[in-house]
């Protein structure tokens, strides 16, 4: 098989499987992320402690996503800076300071910060990246949402710091699909626990 017939399976498995995964979300309804935020809080919360993290990014979640919410408010409260993501047309992405207020943006329909805008440098001196994800992987492979704002992200930082991919339990797994441009993660929270993958 030719390394772009490779390339074309890899491709056509994260699709497979983001699909499927995004049926299982939608089928599960947006309770269920609801009801489980409790414990994904907590752990949410533990880790910026353990980790000491003073300034971290973060990003808004969908109601079918693990809830990110009640950690915000948290952050908010423990005087810990949070920098949203704010979508660029160049595929990047800019920050903004979390302070309670959010839009949607109208391409996408992701909920986005309404504070002043930050350059995509602006994540250069964090302590802690959590990143939303479809599925992972316990060697550290990461399913994106297929756009690749985080990756380009990630790969363009001259220093990144720990990066975490939120998820629900049951879409953590000992490895995904992925290519050589998806950037890999350091660590998985769900609402059950925190993982370090074996790339740590």
């Amino acid at each position: 098989m030719s390394e772009h017939d490779d390339e074309t399976a890899v491709e056509d498995a994260k699709r497979a499987l983001r699909r499927r995964l995004r049926t299982e979300r939608a089928e599960r309804g947006d309770d269920f992320a609801a009801e489980r935020s409790g414990g994904l809080t907590a752990n949410l919360q533990r880790l910026t402690e353990q980790l000491g993290a003073r300034t971290i990014s973060a990003y808004l979640s969908l109601p079918q996503e693990p809830d990110t919410r009640a950690f915000l408010e948290w952050a908010a409260s423990a005087g810990v800076r949070v920098l949203l993501p704010v979508i660029r047309a160049d595929g990047l992405l800019d920050w903004a300071e979390h302070d309670g207020t959010e839009t949607v943006e109208a391409t996408l329909g992701m909920p986005e910060p309404t504070a002043e805008s930050l350059p995509p440098t602006a994540v250069e001196s964090i302590d802690l990246m959590l990143i939303p994800a479809t599925a992972v992987g316990r060697d550290g492979s990461r399913l994106g949402g297929g756009r690749g704002f985080f990756d380009k992200t990630i790969a363009a930082m001259a220093e990144c710091p720990p990066v975490y991919a939120v998820v629900h339990d049951e879409e953590l797994f000992d490895s995904v699909p992925h290519a050589a441009y998806d950037q890999p993660v350091d660590g998985v929270v769900t609402q059950s626990g925190i993982y370090t993958t074996s790339r740590s």
